[in-house]
């Protein structure tokens, strides 16, 4: 039991009871490369934990210190408090996310949520509040007696598609619910849910919130997608984007806003634009174009990524805007004209093993460099984009996105957008760490490149 209450403690009294009654506190953080890390402390630690933190060797994580420099401290952000269902781990366990911090108290420059953070501050200086949201989707699958994969079945493999509704069939529907529920014990709150294109893909959607928030709940969101699939069913749960040819990929689209809290304004709103937005948000679509091949790099971080951004399954590979068109890399989500403040803008290429506080930083800085430099997207591209010849789409001036890892590591270093998002020393840190996947990838590289390789399956089929 906890003994005595904290000033700290106090900012978040309604749930003193339940960390009163908890068994354990997970203190989650995220690396570089975006894998969820952390540590477990009995609940009689927590009052020190909120207080002065949890210290922990920053040299053994990637993207940390050096070993002469290795004591770190992890401190919870009590605003991230959450139950975690009591299945779990068979016992009443609780969380928070946490900043990391130097020993002398200062943020951790390196820290993806600091730089989530300091990309807010950035962004209010310039008159703006940023909202964000994520649809991410995610495939069921199991294995057999030769360790091959499968989505899961019930005695035949489940062969219902998008938006398909089969009580007794579909057995991944009551997997969603349980789901919903462990997520919104966890206090993150869902809007909807549905079967994907693929067998036994899926995708629950959550509240926006700031790209702050939204990146905490994203991570939460895979951490709890994998454990209810493991502990309630026995199943895999994989974010992976390609863990078949041939199947549809896993994506994780971003949809993305502005509110100006001075004029209680979304600037992005006209009711004389075209699909209702305003010159601004067209710069702000015109930055993430500009920079779009480079943003790869961030939103979609791995070999297998580029498995998915292929024609054909709806994944974007050309770089163009529109609305509606699910065939353009940017869209615009119809909303009633009436209603202002629905105006928002969708990029497609993100895929769930991003990194979501650099993802975000990145997106939004691309964005707001459109906007500073009212870069032009030029015109919208409202047909469908995989039914154009290469002359026809060459002639509308459409690019196409990376088709390799190490192709947009390349754009990553011929543009200095992300430099600008992260700063150089941790702009150099991931793309060193992003090389060396490439070259460990390099050495297992198949003659027909859209095969998913064994190394791939080994290397992101769980993380």
């Amino acid at each position: 039991m906890v003994r005595h209450k904290t000033k700290t403690i106090q900012k978040f009294d309604t749930n003193l009871k339940l960390v009163r009654n908890a068994d354990y506190i997970l203190l989650h953080f995220t690396d570089i490369l975006g894998f969820l890390k952390g540590r477990t402390i009995p609940v009689e630690e927590v009052e020190n934990a909120l207080t002065e933190g949890v210290c922990f060797d920053g040299s053994s994580i990637l993207g940390g210190v050096s070993i002469e420099e290795s004591d770190m401290v992890m401190k919870p952000d009590p605003s991230t408090f959450a139950v975690c269902p009591h299945y779990f781990y068979d016992k009443s366990v609780v969380s928070f996310i946490c900043n990391i911090h130097k020993p002398d108290g200062s943020p951790f420059e390196s820290d993806p949520r600091y730089i989530c953070q300091k990309a807010l501050e950035k962004t209010s200086n310039e008159g703006y509040e940023a909202t964000a949201a994520a649809e991410l989707e995610f495939y069921l699958l199991q294995k057999n007696e030769k360790d091959e994969i499968s989505p899961v079945e019930n005695h035949l493999i489940d062969k219902q598609r998008y938006f398909d509704i089969a009580p007794g069939r579909d057995i991944t529907e009551s997997y969603r619910m349980d789901l919903s529920s462990a997520l919104s014990t966890m206090g993150i709150t869902i809007e909807r849910m549905h079967h994907e294109v693929g067998s036994a893909q899926n995708e629950i959607t959550f509240k926006y919130s700031n790209p702050l928030t939204t990146s905490d709940n994203i991570m939460r969101y895979k951490f709890a997608t994998k454990a209810v699939a493991d502990k309630k069913y026995g199943w895999t749960a994989t974010f992976m984007p390609k863990p078949w040819f041939g199947k549809a990929g896993s994506g994780m689209h971003v949809h993305l806003g502005l509110f100006n809290p001075k004029t209680a304004e979304n600037p992005f709103y006209d009711p004389k634009g075209y699909a209702y937005v305003s010159q601004k948000c067209r710069y702000f679509i015109g930055g993430l174009l500009e920079h779009a091949r480079a943003l790869c790099a961030v939103v979609a971080p791995s070999v297998n990524s580029y498995k998915r951004l292929v024609p054909g399954y709806e994944a974007p590979v050309y770089v163009a805007w529109s609305k509606k068109n699910r065939s353009a890399l940017i869209r615009i989500p119809a909303f009633s004209p009436t209603n202002g403040k629905e105006a928002r803008i969708e990029f497609r290429c993100p895929d769930p093993l991003c990194n979501p506080y650099f993802a975000y930083t990145a997106i939004f800085e691309a964005g707001l460099d459109g906007i500073r430099n009212k870069i032009d997207p030029g015109e919208p591209v409202d047909v469908n984009l995989y039914h154009l010849s290469e002359v026809e789409r060459r002639k509308l001036g459409v690019k196409v996105l990376p088709t390799t890892l190490k192709e947009a590591l390349e754009e990553w270093k011929s543009d200095e957008i992300c430099i600008q998002a992260f700063g150089r020393e941790n702009a150099d840190k991931y793309m060193e760490l992003k090389m060396q996947e490439w070259k460990e990838y390099a050495a297992h590289m198949p003659s027909n490149k859209a095969e998913i390789t064994r190394w791939e399956v080994q290397k992101y089929l769980y993380a």
